[in-house]
């Protein structure tokens, strides 16, 4: 089956060879995305709970641009730098998901820059 690039136009260029997301069928695959810029600059340095913010919006953007909305998504991979944000992170992404609670999992990790401390892929179904 093929797919569909999603790439929002009000986001910076990305910082390795990929898109945004992808449309295959009624699936959206959202990229893993952190807090970053222009030029791949970090957002947010030292503050957990607005990167997450700044990841959920992103991945919304990047939803809505494929037609699906944040109570779409079925799943999120979760990645923190510091097992000490996940309250704060868990705070902000309650927010976002304020009913039906997408299945998840959360692992902790280096990310690819070292001033990220946040990385959220997910994983949408379109009726």
């Amino acid at each position: 089956m093929p797919f569909e690039p999603i790439n929002p136009p009000e986001f910076p260029t990305p910082i390795a060879p990929y898109s945004a997301g992808a449309k295959a069928g009624n699936t959206v695959y959202v990229s893993g995305v952190l807090a970053l810029g222009e030029g791949g600059a970090v957002l947010h340095v030292g503050d957990a709970a607005a990167q997450t913010r700044h990841v959920l919006e992103v991945i919304k953007t990047t939803l809505a641009a494929a037609g699906a909305t944040m109570a779409d998504v079925a799943m999120n991979h979760i990645f923190l730098k510091d097992l000490g944000d996940y309250a704060a992170f868990n705070q902000v992404y309650a927010e976002y998901f304020p009913a039906a609670k997408p299945a998840r999992y959360c692992i902790k990790c280096d990310l690819v820059k070292p001033d990220c401390l946040v990385e959220i892929a997910s994983v949408a179904h379109l009726a």
